[in-house]
């Protein structure tokens, strides 16, 4: 057996011992509720870094902890871990569920890189898109896995043709490598269940702060900027990095017809799923004028997810043969841990408002004479430079009520600050570990972790500066 990792060797036993030091040190570092919240804190932070243990076990220390040291009765803290974003999230995984069972989001993928076309550029376009697309419905880890069989499948025909695996070709599949990734990380900015942090920072403005973001506001934000960066990093990618100039190839046709030849005609389940999902979709991005029309109903995000989620299971595909889309031992597949890490992260959250730290942070930064935009972008950069080392949701869960505590500090709504913080976090785009879609390429054996950070330093600073802009210019206009 291979040995235990040094770093989470250290890391499961620095993390209880940092707290228990914290907890029984005769100096106090604010007040005994405070500091008990920032000794859960880091333990729970070296915990998600070293990932001594799962990160969703880790989510559990708040259950535990919080009522143990009083800082929360059980019951407060446990009903953070049924969140109603919790639920929403499940919905939305339960909807993913259903479209990888009948696979239809491969037969949407093939179906938008063939209509893209077939010159090598226009090729890995058609990748980015199709992988954006499903990121903001499906998990990114699953967008890319089902989009890298088929750009290898690609990729092979180059290395096996006459004139072997020339420049333009290596650049080619560093394009379409990269541009899997790349999409698969920006393309779940555009919709709040895209990608895990964007639903944490919901359920905290829920549950702390009494504000709602619904499906729609946040597309009409999230879609626009994750269209524009993943605009970008094509152009980076494409024109600038790895140009494949030269480059004539039309066997990707065939291997993007081949492939959804396989599929066959579009099958009654992939209709039927095809059907639930526009409908909860339509929900989603009309909800605040169905509302307006039938006020009794008070429709909300998460219960269309439910909806949906439970349509799938109850809505026959064929009642006499007592064929569901989904049967309960489908969720065998669901990413439980997930959900748990977020009720982990608004536990969190909740403690460090209910000991006083939030106000704590909100206090000294009025006092301190820093520049709104300077402290906005500080920690916009540290949230994108830090989540390249460890779990997005993780970082967001700890960060996002901190953030808050500087907005109210900086007297500006806390909304313009929590946004584009929280995008941030879905930027990574340097090293391999920052994201699964990163980890997944780069394990192809067609990138080298050099090539990656290359291309990773140049968008990740235009990341920060397209956040910098979003902060500063569109979120007073949408807020």
């Amino acid at each position: 057996m291979k040995n235990h990792p040094l770093s989470k060797r250290i890391g499961l036993f620095l993390g209880p011992l940092l707290f228990l030091i914290i907890q029984f040190s005769t100096i106090s570092i604010i007040l005994e509720k405070a500091d008990t919240v920032i000794g859960v804190a880091l333990w729970m932070v070296i915990w998600w870094i070293t990932e001594a243990v799962s990160i969703s076990v880790t989510a559990l220390l708040p259950l535990l902890l919080f009522p143990l040291f009083k800082i929360m009765p059980i019951a407060d803290v446990g009903a953070n871990y049924g969140s109603p974003i919790v639920f929403l999230f499940f919905g939305g995984f339960v909807l993913a569920l259903a479209l990888e069972k009948v696979n239809l989001h491969k037969r949407i993928a093939l179906s938008i890189i063939k209509l893209t076309g077939t010159s090598p550029n226009k090729v890995t376009l058609g990748f980015m898109i199709a992988t954006a697309f499903m990121s903001m419905w499906i998990s990114n880890t699953a967008s890319t896995v089902v989009m890298l069989p088929i750009a290898m499948s690609v990729i092979t025909l180059l290395i096996n043709d006459d004139d072997g695996f020339t420049k333009a070709d290596k650049n080619f599949s560093l394009s379409v490598m990269l541009g899997i990734a790349f999409a698969a990380n920006a393309g779940g900015i555009a919709t709040v269940i895209g990608t895990p942090p964007n639903s944490v920072l919901i359920g905290l403005l829920e549950n702390e702060y009494n504000t709602e973001v619904s499906f729609a506001k946040w597309m009409s934000f999230g879609l626009p900027f994750s269209i524009i960066l993943i605009s970008i990093v094509y152009l980076v990618l494409v024109k600038l990095l790895f140009p494949c100039k030269g480059l004539v190839f039309g066997a990707s046709l065939s291997v993007i017809s081949n492939e959804l030849k396989k599929l066959g005609k579009l099958t009654p389940k992939e209709r039927h799923v095809l059907i639930i999902f526009a409908i909860i979709v339509s929900l989603w991005i009309f909800r605040s004028l169905i509302n307006s029309l039938l006020p009794e109903l008070k429709l909300s995000d998460t219960m269309i997810s439910i909806f949906g989620a439970i349509a799938l299971f109850t809505i026959p595909n064929n009642l006499k043969k007592g064929d569901f889309i989904l049967q309960w031992k489908d969720t065998q597949k669901l990413a439980w841990g997930i959900l748990i890490l977020f009720g982990g992260g608004l536990a969190l959250a909740k403690g460090m408002s209910a000991s006083g730290i939030v106000d704590m942070v909100s206090a000294n930064i009025s006092n301190a004479n820093i520049g709104i935009l300077i402290t906005a972008s500080l920690l916009i950069v540290l949230m994108l430079f830090v989540t390249e080392l460890m779990s997005n949701v993780a970082l967001t869960a700890v960060l996002a009520p901190v953030v808050a505590g500087i907005a109210i500090g900086l007297d500006i709504p806390i909304l313009h600050l929590l946004i584009p913080v929280t995008i941030a976090s879905s930027c990574a785009f340097m090293l391999p570990m920052a994201t699964p879609p990163n980890a997944i390429v780069f394990a192809s054996g067609f990138i080298k972790v050099h090539q990656m950070a290359r291309a990773g330093i140049i968008l990740n600073l235009i990341s920060v500066a397209l956040l910098i802009v979003l902060f500063q210019y569109i979120m007073p206009l949408l807020f």
